[in-house]
C-alpha cells in the first residue's frame, strides 16, 4: 500500500531526473526541478520513504518501470469524473440526496419484480455470490472510483510534478466531499441497505474502511505542495474527516462495526486509527493499534497463521488476503505512533508474520490453496507479502521474486501500502 534522503541527494537526483527517467515519449511525466515536494504526513504510507524514492527515480530502472505503470493508471483518470453522491437514480431512504447509499452485495431477490413489488422481495443471502444490481443505482462504484483515482493521481503528481494530475485529484475530492451542491454527508447511515429489509447496516462501513485510507494519504500528498489544492481545501477536508471520525466513534453503526470479530473489525480499527492520525488525535491512533493486539490478532489468527473466520468463507483466499490488507495498513499506521505491530506475538504464538507465511505456498505457486475459493487469484497476496518482507520476515523476503504481478503492474516500490488487489466485483 524507511529512511530519509539528505537534501543534497534529493536536489541532485531531481536535477538529473528529466534526462534519466524514461524515454522521450514520457518526458511530460518528468518532475519539476523547481518545486520538489516535501515529505507528506501520510497516515499509511511513509512520507519520508516516498521522498527518498522520488530522489532515486532518475537512476533506478525498476522504479522507472513502476512509474510508467503508475502514470498509465493516472492518465486514464484524467478524462473521467468527477463523481458525486447526488446523481444516483434514487436517493437513500429518507430522501436526502447527499447521503451515501450502497446495497448489500450478497443478497438476492426471491421473486420477479412487479409493479407492486419492484424489488422482488424478500431478499435472501448467498455468501460470496455478488448480485449485479448492487452496481447500478447506488454510490458504491463511484465511491471506489473516487478512492482509486485520487490515490493514483496524487502519487503520480508527487513523482512527476505534472500539474494536471494534482488538479484533477483536487477536483474529484472537492466534488465528492466539499462542494455544497454535490458533497457527501460525513456518515454511512445508508450503506449496504437491503431492499424491503434494512435502510442501512453497520457492516456497510467497510465500503469506506477498505479504501478510505488511500484518500487520506492522497490528501496528505496533495498538501505537500500540489497546485490546485488550497489551504481552504485542506481545512475543509480536515473538517469533513473530523466529522466522519466523530460519526465512526459515536454512532450505533460505528460501535457495532467496532465490535465485529472478523475482517470488518480489523478494517474498522484501521480506518479509526488512520482518521485519528490524520486529524491530529495521535493518542487515539496509538491506542487503537495497541488494542488490536489482544482484540484482533489473538482471537482472529490461529497458532499456525490461519485466519479461521476467513477460511470458513466461500472465498477464503480472498478474505484471508483482504483481512491482511487491513492488518498490514494498521501496522503501517502504528509505525507513525511508535507501535511495532509486526513484532507482537499472541499467547499461542500467533502473529502477522505467521498469517502472511500461511499464504506463501499458494502465493508463490508452490502449492494449491486447500480451502474453499470461488475465484482464486494468486496475485491477491502480492502486496501483503511485500509488506511482511519489508517488515523483516525472511520467508516473505524469499518469496517476493516468485509472486505474481497484479493487473496494472507491481507498484509496491512507489506506494508501499497493501491494496486489495483482487476486486470483490470480479
Amino acid at each position: 500500500m524507511s529512511g530519509r534522503s539528505r537534501a543534497a541527494v534529493l536536489l541532485a537526483a531531481v536535477v538529473t531526473f528529466g534526462a534519466a527517467l524514461v524515454p522521450s515519449a514520457h518526458a511530460a511525466h518528468a518532475p519539476s526541478v523547481h518545486a520538489a515536494p516535501k515529505a507528506p504526513r501520510t497516515a499509511v504510507l511513509d512520507g519520508g520513504r516516498l521522498q527518498q524514492t522520488r530522489a532515486r527515480l532518475g537512476h533506478d530502472p525498476r522504479l522507472q518501470r513502476a512509474l510508467r505503470d503508475l502514470t498509465t493508471r493516472a492518465d486514464t483518470w484524467l478524462d473521467q469524473g468527477p463523481w458525486t453522491v447526488v446523481d444516483k437514480p434514487r436517493p437513500a431512504p429518507g430522501g436526502d440526496v447527499h447521503e451515501y447509499l450502497s446495497q448489500a452485495p450478497y443478497w438476492w431477490p426471491t421473486t420477479t419484480p412487479t409493479a407492486d413489488n419492484p424489488w422482488g422481495c424478500p431478499y435472501v443471502q448467498r455468501d460470496g455470490q455478488r448480485n449485479p444490481e448492487v452496481d447500478s443505482g447506488t454510490d458504491r462504484q463511484d465511491a471506489e472510483k473516487v478512492f482509486d483515482s485520487t490515490y493514483d493521481l496524487a502519487l503520480a503528481w508527487y513523482y512527476t510534478g505534472r500539474r494536471a494530475y494534482a488538479e484533477k485529484a483536487g477536483q474529484i475530492l472537492r466534488t465528492w466531499f466539499l462542494d455544497p451542491a454535490t458533497r457527501m454527508n460525513p456518515d454511512l447511515d445508508h450503506a449496504q441497505f437491503i431492499p424491503c429489509k434494512y435502510d442501512g447496516r453497520a457492516i456497510g462501513i467497510i465500503d469506506f474502511s477498505q479504501s478510505y485510507t488511500s484518500v487520506l494519504d492522497a490528501q496528505a500528498i496533495l498538501a505537500a505542495g500540489a497546485p490546485g489544492w488550497s489551504a481552504g481545501d485542506r481545512t475543509a477536508m480536515g473538517k469533513w474527516n473530523a466529522d466522519f471520525l466523530d460519526w465512526l466513534k459515536n454512532s450505533d453503526f460505528g460501535k457495532q462495526e467496532g465490535a465485529a470479530a472478523n475482517n470488518h473489525g480489523t478494517f474498522y480499527d484501521m480506518q479509526l486509527a488512520a482518521l485519528a492520525y490524520a486529524t491530529g488525535d495521535t493518542a487515539l491512533a496509538r491506542r487503537t493499534v495497541l488494542d488490536a493486539r489482544a482484540k484482533r490478532i489473538d482471537p482472529q489468527i490461529a497458532a499456525d497463521g490461519g485466519q479461521p473466520q476467513e477460511l470458513a468463507r466461500t472465498r477464503s483466499w480472498h478474505y484471508s488476503t483482504f483481512d491482511l490488507v487491513a492488518y498490514t495498513r494498521l501496522a503501517a499506521i502504528g509505525r507513525h505512533v511508535g507501535v511495532n505491530l509486526w513484532s507482537y506475538q499472541g499467547p499461542d504464538g500467533q502473529s502477522l508474520f505467521k498469517a502472511v507465511d500461511y499464504l506463501l505456498p499458494a502465493a508463490t505457486g508452490a502449492a494449491a490453496w486447500s480451502h474453499p475459493e470461488l475465484e482464486f487469484h494468486r496475485y491477491a497476496a502480492t502486496d501483503v507479502v511485500h509488506a511482511a518482507a519489508d517488515a523483516g520476515d525472511a520467508a516473505a523476503e524469499g518469496a517476493v521474486a516468485k509472486l505474481e504481478t497484479p493487473p496494472g503492474g507491481d507498484l509496491w516500490a512507489l506506494r508501499p501500502a497493501a491494496e486489495q488487489l483482487d476486486s470483490i466485483a470480479g
